[in-house]
């Protein structure tokens, strides 16, 4: 455990922002992080870095959680249990459990970030969130330094929501995530997107949970970049939950719009639609932009300040309110 000081963390978040902390330590055990935790009572905590915007230097501690390691915590002949530690990266967990023919979180291959900030945003991707097979998470209370373990219904799930973004927001870090998966009699999710199209196009009849896995990575590639070359955090905005009054008052003027019945009065409609309609799919502000094949992600080019990133983010809303009269969240945490 060594602490370092003017610490650049550019390599470490997805954006590729040359922001930097004050004074930086990575923790690879519950201990070191306890120890840390004692000493320190302003900090910041870094995950994987691919859900945030920094927009300024961090002039705090940053503690970068790298706790690592895969066990199996229980199984019957049905499931089995899996713990993940928080610094284990996401997509690499999802490819161990395929490995070991583990169901249930297939259809989030290839998202960015580590498993222990999964919870946090309910991260979700082609008809699964993380909320569909979490079965409870371990965590510290940073003020105390006492581990609490939160069940699936304590998380407070919601779309990209959870108690961690509200009550609890800065008050515990996850320390690890046990997931309830399939051994056999999976259950495939391929309505969702273009899943099944991707099978079709294979010619795979009856798929396997790697089939699906594939199908996804394929889908993802084709349209999001990859944040190793061009800098990004994914989907930059939620996809608006809106009243269905709204909507109908939407498509008055824009009949196209496409909508997901999410209750009797509430729909959700394609944040990345309303973008590219508002003309900002691929339009580049410098070395800040809009990826040519998604709308919902803001790119780094290069040498993109968060503040640029985010001054994009805000026209991009400011249009699409006065377009549609819908407003837009950031589903990244802006820091």
């Amino acid at each position: 455990m060594i602490l370092q000081n003017n610490f650049s963390l550019r390599e470490y978040n997805t954006f590729g922002i040359a922001a930097k902390a004050k004074s930086f330590v990575a923790v690879q055990n519950t201990e070191e992080l306890t120890t840390v935790l004692k000493q320190n009572d302003d900090i910041f905590v870094l995950g994987g870095g691919s859900n945030m915007l920094l927009t300024k230097d961090i002039e705090k501690l940053v503690v970068h959680v790298n706790l690592k390691g895969i066990t199996i915590e229980k199984e019957d002949q049905d499931y089995v249990w899996v713990k993940a530690n928080a610094g284990e990266n996401w997509h690499e967990f999802v490819m161990w459990c395929l490995e070991h023919n583990y169901g249930g979180i297939e259809n989030l291959s290839l998202i960015p970030g580590n498993v222990g900030t999964t919870p946090i945003q309910n991260i979700g991707a082609y008809g699964v969130e993380i909320k569909d097979t979490l079965a409870y998470c371990e965590a510290i209370n940073i003020a105390t330094q006492e581990f609490k373990t939160f069940t699936n219904e304590e998380c407070k799930f919601a779309y990209r929501e959870s108690i961690f973004k509200n009550e609890l927001k800065n008050k515990y870090i996850i320390t690890s995530v046990i997931f309830k998966l399939t051994k056999t009699n999976h259950k495939l999710n391929t309505a969702y997107g273009a899943i099944e199209t991707e099978l079709n196009d294979r010619k795979i009849g009856i798929p396997t949970i790697k089939d699906v896995s594939n199908a996804v990575i394929t889908i993802r590639q084709s349209k999001l970049p990859d944040p190793k070359e061009l800098g990004n955090s994914g989907s930059f905005f939620k996809n608006p939950i809106i009243a269905k009054s709204l909507y109908e008052k939407a498509i008055l003027n824009f009949p196209e719009m496409p909508h997901y019945k999410v209750s009797e009065t509430e729909v959700k409609v394609p944040a990345g639609w309303l973008i590219e309609q508002a003309g900002f799919k691929g339009k580049r502000f410098g070395d800040a932009g809009i990826h040519k094949n998604q709308a919902l992600v803001l790119v780094n080019y290069g040498n993109a300040t968060g503040a640029e990133i985010l001054a994009v983010s805000k026209d991009i809303q400011a249009t699409i309110l006065a377009k549609f009269g819908i407003p837009i969240e950031a589903e990244v945490n802006i820091i």
